[in-house]
């Protein structure tokens, strides 16, 4: 198959493209709003672009990793988001009807409400809450009326080594601060981007086609205070194994420079202040495609282990 990745200069995107080396038998099309080394540029947003793009390569499939996800910003000019996370996944869906190719295209835990209290299942209705919520939302009704058998996985708490995220972001804080807070009061299952390309690509593989909605996190549920400490705890624990290989003495390495020594206190969302409210809970049923598609998820801790000696090593 000739497959159309876009948004690849992103997390997933980033991870898909790793993939591809256990993948190989399809031709990979990496695109991007930025053209960079093994991506090409494509601009989403331009229906006519995305059409020339579909027909003079000859794609058969479109994997859309590409989004709109600064949720505060969202709010501030919901029609940028608009434009990218609906009126963008339409024009997929259209120049994938138009040439007889099929859409993956991945959306996310916002367009529920978060007052759930038992995990969301692809059958409850979606409330969104705020604008990217919305937005994403619109995204997948834009693109099931333009192409019914698509595939739309849901995901949540996403991170990885690529771009920002929040695993860097609590390593570089426990680094620098002395102290602080983060909230208890949010429940969700954290999502290593390596685990989910690797669901999409069980997906494309399949012998099958299989249209409809899923949801994909990692096993588990845990607030982000309790991700937060065990980011720290597994952080300072390739520390230490980088001290021990290196031949060095753990007294030496207990008072590294590179320990995370910041104390995580837990405190509820009202205190962090947000310009949007986050889901309370955010924890996805992931039933359906694991029963599909055989998937194998792995538990949030394991993942979050192999992510951080990976970035031990960068």
């Amino acid at each position: 198959m000739n497959i159309l990745i876009t948004g690849a200069l992103g997390q997933l995107g980033n991870e898909m493209r790793l993939g591809t080396t256990l993948h190989d038998k399809h031709r990979y099309f990496f695109t991007d709003i930025l053209e960079a080394d093994g991506v090409l540029r494509l601009d989403i947003t331009d229906k006519a672009s995305v059409s020339a793009f579909v027909r003079d390569n000859g794609i058969n499939l479109i994997v859309n990793c590409a989004a709109y996800t600064n949720v505060d910003k969202a709010e501030d000019d919901e029609a940028a988001a608009e434009r990218l996370n609906a009126d963008a996944v339409r024009n997929l869906g259209e120049a994938a009807a138009e040439y007889g190719a099929r859409v993956v295209h991945v959306s996310t835990d916002y367009v529920f409400d978060g007052k759930a209290f038992t995990p969301y299942r692809e059958e409850d209705t979606p409330r969104p809450a705020t604008a990217y919520g919305r937005t994403k939302r619109h995204g997948e009704q834009q693109l099931l009326e333009v192409l019914p058998d698509a595939v739309i996985v849901r995901t949540a708490w996403l991170y990885s080594t690529f771009g920002n995220n929040f695993v860097k972001t609590m390593i570089r804080l426990g680094k620098e601060k002395e102290s602080f807070g983060v909230v208890f009061d949010q429940v969700g299952s954290p999502t290593y981007a390596a685990d989910l390309a690797q669901a999409i690509y069980v997906i494309i593989e399949d012998d099958e086609w299989h249209g409809g909605i899923y949801h994909f996190t990692d096993e588990g549920v845990c607030s982000w205070f309790d991700f937060t400490h065990e980011i720290h705890a597994l952080y300072n624990a390739q520390v230490m194994l980088r001290g021990y290989q290196a031949g060095q003495a753990e007294a030496e390495y207990n008072a590294a420079d590179e320990l995370i020594k910041a104390v995580v206190h837990p405190i509820r969302s009202e205190e962090y202040q947000y310009r949007t409210p986050r889901p309370a809970y955010s924890v996805l049923d992931k039933a359906k495609i694991k029963k599909t598609f055989g998937v194998e998820i792995p538990h949030w801790r394991d993942s979050l282990a192999r992510c951080i000696a990976t970035l031990s090593t960068k």
